[in-house]
């Protein structure tokens, strides 16, 4: 080998090896992009997550409260409205499934929407990504869900009373409560029975959902 091949041997070498720190460096950084890309929607799917259990704890607690007065329509308004439940009670539910997704409470968490019945929750994952001598950081996500009522109420007209003779036994026999009508959920009208009373299940007394910021 003549000494103007070692030359460029030589002078080939560091321009090879500072190619492949270079292509090494290339892979890396798109390794920690993709990786971000993950953990972002991994923040994404703990809000969701996250969101949609605090709705539908709600939802349940609706439903369980409305079957302790569902004898006395004069109670039903608030949770006809979706507004009679306890949303600290829901936010913890939100807390747990954002655990569950690799996610905790971040900024304000857990709260009731404005002017909406339902929550927001903003979470932050646990795990964080960064490159090497950069400050790692957390992927951030919120998400919204409804509570949308599918049920009305309309009471019966009460029956004019009937002129009877006055009975002279004064005791009267006790009646049995007739069935509390009016209540329609969806397109069905439902009916209270005094003796067994029941109610829809939750999906046919409320809707939950996810929603966009423009709702």
């Amino acid at each position: 080998m003549t000494s103007s091949s070692c030359r460029d041997s030589g002078q080939a070498f560091p321009v090879y090896i500072a190619v492949i720190a270079a292509l090494l460096f290339l892979a890396f950084a798109y390794f920690v992009v993709g990786q971000a890309g993950a953990t972002r929607n991994s923040a994404q799917t703990a809000a969701d997550a996250a969101v949609l259990a605090a709705a539908e704890d709600a939802r349940a607690q609706l439903r369980d409260g409305w079957l302790g007065v569902v004898l006395d329509p004069g109670q039903w308004d608030g949770f006809l409205t979706g507004t009679a439940y306890d949303g600290s009670s829901a936010c913890e539910q939100a807390a747990v499934f954002a655990a569950k997704n690799g996610g905790v409470f971040h900024d304000v968490g857990c709260v009731s929407l404005a002017g909406q019945h339902g929550f927001r929750v903003t979470v932050r994952t646990e795990e964080s990504v960064g490159l090497p001598g950069t400050e790692p950081r957390h992927a951030v996500a919120s998400a919204k869900a409804l509570i949308e009522p599918k049920c009305s109420f309309t009471a019966p007209e009460e029956p004019e009373p009937e002129e009877t003779e006055p009975d002279p036994d004064p005791t009267e026999p006790e009646e049995d409560p007739e069935p509390i009508t009016g209540l329609t959920c969806g397109d069905m009208p439902w009916t209270i029975d005094p003796e067994d009373p029941e109610l829809p299940s939750v999906v046919d007394l409320f809707t939950v959902r996810l929603a966009g910021d423009d709702e």
